[in-house]
């Protein structure tokens, strides 16, 4: 049976695709800070798909931790053949002016950092699988918008180093793809905004915005290609939304 690492399970995205590949047949490694939803998520996939599962229980900003974790992994979960690197944040919509400097480092080690301590552990793996690398990206790696500075950088970091994985990767025939939302319903602006749950659900009001199964089914798409077929990278937006920071808002909603 195949195995999939993917990085902050416990909601939204990473949860949603945790849930189809275990559809799928995976079994999963699951990756989170918070124990008692990473122990609940496991028991409802072990129990509702009859597939294992195997915690990792770190916070990818933790280099050591991360190192420390593959050096100790068991035998019979190294045949890891999907990656997914979504542990990611956004935390405060201010000027670079007036930003807050705690919010930058908690989304360049995360955002980055996390994503490039796991790769690095990961890669040595997936070579010996052939295995397949997906990148969740974001919209905010293409384009830059009103008070995003930061996060947005960290984006077309991430994007970078899609493109960089893709290049560095392809004669060891791992796949390498990305995929970049719009805006997606998920604890993200919660987080952003410091856990105000008014502002947080006026960000999504007036549209219909994406949600994590929409992603979730995105990247089985991706992962299920034949072997002859790499998707670099996929945007996608919900309908009302053509461009990052435009949305068309129907008042009526």
């Amino acid at each position: 049976m195949s195995t999939a690492l993917i990085t902050g399970t416990t909601a939204g995205i990473g949860e949603a695709v945790a849930q189809t590949l275990a559809d799928k047949g995976f079994d999963l490694i699951l990756n989170g800070r918070r124990l008692e939803r990473l122990e609940e998520q496991a028991k409802h996939l072990t129990k509702t798909y009859g597939i294992k599962c195997h915690l990792m229980h770190i916070d990818v900003r933790d280099s050591k931790a991360v190192s420390k974790y593959f050096s100790d992994l068991p035998e019979e979960w190294r045949n890891i053949e999907v990656l997914i690197n979504n542990a990611g944040l956004a935390a405060g919509m201010d000027t670079l002016e007036n930003g807050d400097i705690d919010h930058w480092n908690r989304m360049i080690d995360t955002n980055i950092k996390g994503l490039l301590y796991v790769s690095k552990a990961v890669i040595p793996l997936l070579k010996k699988t052939k295995g397949h690398i997906v990148n969740i990206g974001s919209i905010a790696g293409k384009e830059v918008y009103p008070n995003g500075n930061v996060y947005c950088g960290t984006k077309h970091m991430v994007d970078a180093l899609n493109k960089a994985m893709r290049r560095e990767l392809a004669e060891s025939g791992i796949k390498v793809s990305s995929v970049n939302p719009g805006a997606v319903e998920t604890e993200f602006s919660l987080v952003r905004l410091d856990g105000d749950e008014d502002k947080a659900k006026n960000v999504y009001n007036g549209f219909e915005n994406l949600i994590a199964q929409d992603i979730a089914d995105t990247i089985w798409f991706i992962l299920s290609r034949p072997s002859h077929v790499n998707i670099n990278e996929i945007i996608i937006m919900p309908t009302a939304q053509p461009a990052a920071g435009v949305v068309i808002r129907d008042k009526g909603l």
